[in-house]
């Protein structure tokens, strides 16, 4: 049986801040000689002297001050559970598990996430990224109660979805690759004797899946957008990019646009989620998400 208690903790926590017994007895409304008490009693339970008495005034010793530091963090998240609990009966959730697409410009995200603050609600939010099916597994598979961002495919389940624009894609090299100085459009033939830059399918469960590749074309597969990005400007591979995010590298000329004869269509993503009933936290998202401008094409 635990020896701690968060009263103990808030006692000690009072100490330090007031500055002494008399002054934490004072801010907690109790009688001095019940902090006296409190003290005497976690110490004879823990068996170490938590306070130096041999002073004018009682200092916390080197076991009062571990105490006390990882007290303090204990203090804390009991503030935030009791803050949680509060706010779900409300119809608040504790924790909104939300799945971003890697097409959205994450500065949106940050505007959304935002917006969600000011309402000072105490719904903890948990963002994680993902690629193609992953946007689709990650809400089938229950790793996500939101998606944002989820391509145009074929999905299973019970989902509710909405569109939310499309993503233009552009063909793009480095300046330094082979084909920065091939003829346009590039027929697929001339395509498929270079390395094409992939980003990696992040489900878990369904069929995984890429674009724009050729049966036999040699391929560098990386987990994020960036990354390929990177890749491409290093002029280590081709591959289509969305447009909104190569808007830098295309201006400073990192990146150069080839037209193709086989040109990638915009494609289509949607918001998508599974409960009936949502709560306000989810709420709030789809009823934002509705008129919520991306900026993608």
């Amino acid at each position: 049986m635990t020896r701690l208690s968060l009263d103990a903790l808030l006692v000690l926590d009072a100490i330090d801040r007031r500055g002494s017994f008399a002054a934490a007895a004072e801010a907690l409304f109790r009688v001095p000689s019940a902090i006296t008490y409190s003290v005497q009693k976690l110490e004879q339970d823990l068996g170490v002297m938590l306070f130096d008495r041999s002073g004018h005034k009682a200092k916390l010793t080197s076991a009062g001050q571990l105490l006390l530091q990882e007290g303090r963090a204990l203090l804390d998240s009991a503030a935030m559970l009791e803050q949680r609990v509060k706010t779900h009966a409300t119809g608040w959730e504790g924790e909104l598990r939300i799945a971003i697409s890697e097409l959205l410009p994450f500065v949106r995200v940050i505007q959304l996430v935002r917006e969600f603050n000011e309402l000072g609600a105490q719904t903890e939010l948990r963002l994680t990224r993902e690629n193609f099916g992953g946007m689709w597994d990650a809400l089938i598979d229950g790793r996500a109660d939101l998606t944002i961002g989820a391509p145009d495919m074929p999905v299973q389940g019970n989902l509710y979805c909405r569109e939310m624009g499309h993503a233009a894609f552009g063909f793009c090299v480095a300046p330094s690759h082979p084909l920065a100085q091939a003829a346009e459009p590039i027929p697929a033939h001339e395509l498929r004797k270079h390395r094409i830059i992939v980003l990696a399918d992040s489900s878990r469960t369904l069929t995984p899946r890429s674009a724009s590749i050729q049966e036999g074309q040699a391929r560098l597969t990386v987990s994020s957008l960036d990354d390929k990005i990177n890749m491409q400007c290093a002029g280590l591979g081709i591959g289509f990019l969305p447009l909104q995010h190569v808007q830098k590298p295309l201006a400073d000329g990192r990146l150069l646009l080839k037209a193709v004869e086989d040109a990638r269509d915009p494609v289509p993503l949607y918001y998508a989620w599974q409960t009936k009933e949502p709560g306000q936290a989810m709420a709030w998202f789809l009823q934002r998400l509705r008129d919520f401008d991306w900026q993608l094409l």
